[in-house]
């Protein structure tokens, strides 16, 4: 199995920093409580926890898509390439090449898998030339694409589904990709596929990954650095590689453990780790 923390070394210059948010639904209800987070540049970054931790809406607060839930920052900071970012319009982040592949699969289920795909250019103002030649890229990374190019999307796999998803979001040129379960409702063997395509996008194309996963296993097999979330807050993180060794992450997360899961503030031993603040 491939293990990007044995291979692969991490620049060091930073794109995205998330600093002390907390973010607020309906003016009343508090979802995330001080998150502070880093990713570098040409980065993977894994953003783990449990269904409820606070992973979609951390993603949300970067691509400031938070109002249409009646979300909304109300601390803290998020700057992307120095720049404060959690106030501007999310089209305005899209051109800085920032973009969400949401949870779900999202397609235009009555359009063609090359129609969609073709709908994550549409900012573009290059050459049709130079479209052509990105959506030839995308095909080369999802073959499986090509072959069901003039497919209906919603008549496509999961599977198929999600990789236009990120084909969609490659069309866009992006620097960086938030990517939201990618694993999810998908067969092993798929996720596994999946993954290994991010692996090659970052290597090959450059492009930075902050990606939300419940399936830690494998995030933390392809992710260089890693944040495990609990009801909204950070409460470790670390090297990938170091996380994968520790015991904690290893009985609550890995399901190493005969006891089953348990949340870190069960665990009297358990010490907070430093959070990543300015």
């Amino acid at each position: 199995m491939f293990d990007a923390n044995d291979t692969t070394e991490v620049q060091t210059n930073i794109l995205l920093e998330v600093n002390n948010i907390e973010v607020i639904y309906n003016h009343v209800i508090l979802v995330l409580k001080g998150v502070s987070l880093k990713v570098p540049e040409k980065g993977i970054i894994a953003l783990l926890g449990g269904n409820g931790a606070g992973k979609t809406t951390t993603l949300k607060a970067i691509s400031n898509l938070l109002y249409s839930e009646r979300g909304e920052v109300t601390k803290g900071s998020i700057h992307y390439r120095g720049k404060t970012v959690h106030r501007s319009d999310p089209s305005e982040l899209v051109k800085q090449g920032v973009i969400q592949v949401m949870e779900g699969r999202h397609c235009f289920e009555h359009l063609t898998v090359e129609e969609n795909l073709l709908t994550g250019a549409y900012t573009r103002r290059d050459k049709t030339s130079d479209v052509q030649q990105d959506l030839e890229l995308v095909y080369s990374y999802f073959p499986r694409l090509k072959e069901r190019r003039k497919s209906q999307a919603g008549y496509t796999s999961g599977g198929e589904q999600q990789m236009t998803a990120i084909g969609r979001a490659l069309m866009s040129r992006p620097e960086t990709i938030l990517l939201d379960e990618p694993s999810m409702g998908l067969a092993p063997q798929l996720v596994e596929e999946i993954f290994a395509i991010v692996k090659d996008l970052n290597e090959k194309e450059g492009v930075t990954f902050l990606l939300a996963e419940q399936n830690t296993n494998i995030a933390l097999r392809f992710a260089h650095y890693g944040y495990i979330l609990e009801s909204g807050r950070v409460v470790m993180d670390g090297r990938a590689k170091d996380l994968r060794e520790n015991t904690d992450v290893k009985e609550f997360y890995l399901g190493m453990s005969e006891e089953g899961r348990k949340s870190f503030r069960d665990v009297r031993s358990y010490r907070r780790r430093k959070r990543w603040l300015s």
